[in-house]
């Protein structure tokens, strides 16, 4: 295996030269390249290169143009990271109140198994999810200021403060081993079926993780897809010869559909025209390629803004119409 080799900032820029790419300032290129890392600032190369077998860089690419892409995709990862921790704080108030309405607001009262699926398969399940939200208690019983306040004024951790201590995946994994009827309840003021909300919420945990990671969002694809919905027949899109959509998927659009579900109307609004400001601002600044060409690693389809006007009342009215 061959190692890679320590570059200074002399010799990354060299790399980038030989690969096609123009350089108008190598002061600023070489400050950029320090603050930022050669590594992630490349990793955003690929819709600058004539292919994948020919890594070199299209006629006219310039170093400010690869790295507004880069800037561009911390922009809209802040945009999504935002209202990921809307619907998550919704989530966890909503999880909360159900289920400290049905099994009480001690803990040792809704942290009983019994409240939890009687699924004999699931059962190490439930016992380990148990577990870890009692070592939540125990470890933020001193160190986070509500629970502390509770442990040492009533002797009990409600579950309403609890959550605010518990990650995105332990909360999709609460619901997951919910009894059926808990998760109806939840899933009606969505108005979303249990099949899919139970299938979101890994992929608003994983995309959640990845935007606090500031690991690439823009061309990112999830291993589990979504289904269909009103709004992928609404916007037009595309299916391929087996039927299934093209876009909005597993890619960033179909977390865009998933949030237009979970927020409200006026969320999503503003939420879509902070992204609509974003892509035109990396419109104004890309040259050698069409914004058109990021979309679609985005998955976005060109009437994208379309999907913020739509009324999800609509969108829930036709569809139980049909």
């Amino acid at each position: 295996m061959i190692e890679k080799q320590f570059k200074n900032l002399e010799e990354q820029i060299e790399i980038l030269k030989y690969k096609g790419m123009t350089i108008t300032d190598e002061k600023y290129t070489k400050k950029i390249l320090l603050r930022e890392n050669y590594f992630f600032i490349s990793g955003y190369r690929y819709p600058f290169m004539r292919s994948m077998t020919d890594k070199h860089f299209l006629e006219g690419v310039t170093f400010e143009e690869m790295y507004s892409l880069f800037l561009f995709d911390r922009a809209i990862r802040n945009v999504f990271f935002k209202y990921l921790l809307v619907i998550e704080n919704n989530l966890k108030s909503i999880f909360s109140y159900q289920l400290s309405k049905k099994y009480g607001y001690k803990d040792k009262y809704y942290l009983k198994a019994r409240n939890f699926t009687n699924d004999k398969n699931r059962q190490k399940q439930v016992n380990d999810l148990i577990k870890k939200m009692k070592r939540q208690i125990r470890i933020n019983g001193s160190q986070h200021t509500a629970t502390a306040h509770y442990m040492s004024n009533y002797g009990y951790v409600p579950l309403w403060i609890l959550v605010k201590v518990l990650s995105f995946g332990i909360v999709g994994e609460l619901f997951s081993v919910m009894k059926y009827d808990d998760q109806i309840g939840i899933c009606k003021l969505y108005d979303i079926p249990v099949d899919e909300f139970s299938n979101y919420l890994p992929i608003l945990s994983n995309y959640r993780n990845l935007c606090a990671h500031e690991d690439i969002l823009y061309e990112n694809r999830t291993q589990k897809k979504i289904k269909g919905t009103r709004f992928h027949e609404i916007l037009g899109l595309k299916k391929d010869d087996e039927g299934y959509y093209t876009k909005g998927t597993n890619d960033l659009f179909a977390l865009l559909i998933i949030m237009k579900r979970m927020l409200s109307h006026d969320e999503f609004k503003d939420m879509c025209l902070e992204l609509k400001k974003r892509i035109d601002n990396l419109d104004y600044n890309l040259h050698s390629i069409k914004i058109d060409k990021i979309l679609d690693r985005m998955g976005f389809p060109a009437n994208y803004m379309e999907l913020a006007n739509i009324e999800r009342r609509d969108v829930n009215d036709e569809s139980r119409a049909n």
